[in-house]
C-alpha cells in the first residue's frame, strides 16, 4: 500500500505560490512512488501569500476591488473569501503596501491605511462575520486612522475640521467622532496576523523602528512618534483603550493599535492562524511523511515561519511523522532546526545559475528534489 504524504509548503517568493509548490512536490513523489497519496495544504505565515494560500487551501474565492492606495490614488487590491463563505482574509499590503511607493514618493507623513479600511468595509457589505487580516509590508505610519476613517470614524481638529490623511497630521487631533461608524463593525471579529511585538511609541515603536524604511528622516521619526503619542492619549481619553504599550500596537505603522482601538480585533501569530484555518492538525492524522518548505530556510525559520509551524504541528500530532523541508536557499546555522521538529532539509538548486533562471525553474527543481527524497524514503 502506498504511503501518505502531507504537502504543506509556503510559497517560494517570486517563483511559485504555495499551491504550485504542492503540485510540483506531488509530481516528484509520484515518479518515485506511483501509488502515494498526497494531501495538499498550501501554507503561509500571515505575510505575503496568506490570502492566496488560505483561498487555495479552503477552495475559496478571490475578490478584486479598486481602493485608495497609500498615496491617496486608486489601486487595484484583492482579498479572499474562504470556502466557508463567512471568513474574509485580507493582506493590508494589497491596499496600503510599500510596493505602491517609490524612493521619490514614499512619505510616511501622508501615507494612509484608508484602502485597508475599504477592504474591511467591502467584507461588511458582503455579510462576512470573521476577518483574518495580515498587516505586514505597509507604507504607512498613521496609527490605523485611515482604516478607521473608511469605516466611518471622523478625526477632527479643535475647529471641528476633519484631519488630512496621514501620520503627519495626528498632532492636531482633538476629537474622535463615532456617530457615523458602520454599525456592522461591532458584529465582526478581526483576527490580526502579526509577528511584530513592537509597541506604538518610543525607541522600539512604529516610527523609530519602521519609519526610516518608509522614507522617514530622523526629524520625521520624532514628529511621527510625538503625533502617535498624542493620538494614543486622545484614544485613551475618548474611547477608553490604552494602546501605547500593547505588544504589536506598533505593527504596520500603528495599524495594529488602531485595529485594537476601533474594531473587535485580537492579535495572533500568523502561522498559528493559518494552521487553524487550514485544519492542518486534523489533516496530519494517519500521515507517514510531511513535506514543507519555502524560498529560504535558515536559523530564523524557527521564529514563526511557516515551515517551523508545520514541523511543530506534525510532531505534536505524531512524533513518528518524518518532516522534510525543501528550500531554494539553505542558509546559516540551519542545523538548529533539527531540534525543532525537522528531520531533513534539502536545497533544490542543482548547481550554479543566475537567480532569474532559478526562479523560472522552481517547479522543475522542486519536483526533482521531491523525487530524490521519495526514492530514499521508498
Amino acid at each position: 500500500m502506498g504511503k501518505t504524504f502531507l504537502l504543506a509548503p509556503d510559497s517560494f517568493k517570486e517563483s511559485m505560490t504555495a499551491k504550485e509548490v504542492c503540485e510540483a512536490m506531488e509530481i516528484g513523489i509520484k515518479r518515485a512512488i506511483p501509488d502515494a497519496e498526497c494531501i495538499h495544504v498550501p501554507m503561509a505565515d500571515g505575510g505575503e501569500g496568506t490570502v492566496q494560500s488560505l483561498v487555495d487551501a479552503t477552495e475559496g474565492t478571490l475578490i478584486k476591488k479598486e481602493v485608495t492606495g497609500p498615496l491617496g490614488t486608486p489601486v487595484m487590491a484583492q482579498y479572499g473569501i474562504l470556502g466557508d463563505g463567512k471568513t474574509g482574509v485580507i493582506e493590508m499590503a494589497s491596499a496600503s503596501g510599500i510596493h505602491y511607493v517609490t524612493k521619490e514618493t514614499k512619505n510616511p507623513l501622508i501615507t494612509t491605511t484608508f484602502g485597508t479600511g475599504e477592504l474591511i468595509r467591502d467584507c461588511l457589505e458582503r455579510g462576512i462575520t470573521d476577518i483574518i487580516l495580515g498587516i505586514g509590508g505597509s507604507a504607512t505610519n498613521d496609527g490605523g486612522t485611515g482604516m478607521a476613517a473608511a469605516l466611518g470614524y471622523k478625526f477632527l481638529d479643535k475647529e471641528g475640521n476633519e484631519l488630512s490623511l496621514g501620520g503627519g497630521y495626528l498632532g492636531e487631533l482633538d476629537t474622535i467622532n463615532m456617530s457615523e461608524v458602520n454599525p456592522q463593525l461591532k458584529k465582526i471579529n478581526i483576527l490580526v496576523a502579526s509577528d511584530v511585538t513592537n509597541p506604538l511609541c518610543g525607541e522600539h515603536g512604529a516610527s523609530a523602528v519602521f519609519g526610516p524604511q518608509k522614507g522617514a528622516t530622523p526629524e520625521m521619526v520624532q514628529m511621527l512618534d510625538k503625533n502617535l503619542r498624542h493620538y494614543s492619549k486622545v484614544v485613551k481619553e475618548q474611547i477608553g483603550i490604552d494602546m501605547i504599550d500593547i505588544p504589536g500596537a506598533g505593527a504596520a505603522g500603528g495599524l495594529g493599535g488602531g485595529l485594537l482601538a476601533f474594531t473587535n480585533a485580537t492579535m495572533k501569530k500568523g502561522i498559528e492562524i493559518v494552521i487553524e484555518y487550514t485544519n492542518l492538525k486534523e489533516k496530519l492524522q494517519n500521515v507517514d511523511y510531511c513535506f514543507t518548505g519555502e524560498g529560504g530556510i535558515d536559523f530564523q525559520t524557527k521564529f514563526g515561519k511557516a515551515p517551523y509551524g508545520v514541523a511543530q504541528a506534525a510532531k505534536s500530532v505524531n512524533s513518528d511523522i518524518k518532516v522534510i523541508a525543501l528550500a531554494g536557499y539553505v542558509g546559516q546555522d540551519v542545523e538548529a532546526l533539527y531540534d525543532e521538529g525537522f528531520d531533513a532539509i534539502f536545497g533544490i538548486v542543482p548547481g550554479a545559475a543566475d537567480i532569474d533562471t532559478l526562479l523560472v525553474k522552481g517547479k522543475e527543481n522542486v519536483s526533482r528534489t521531491s523525487e530524490s527524497v521519495a526514492r530514499l524514503l521508498k
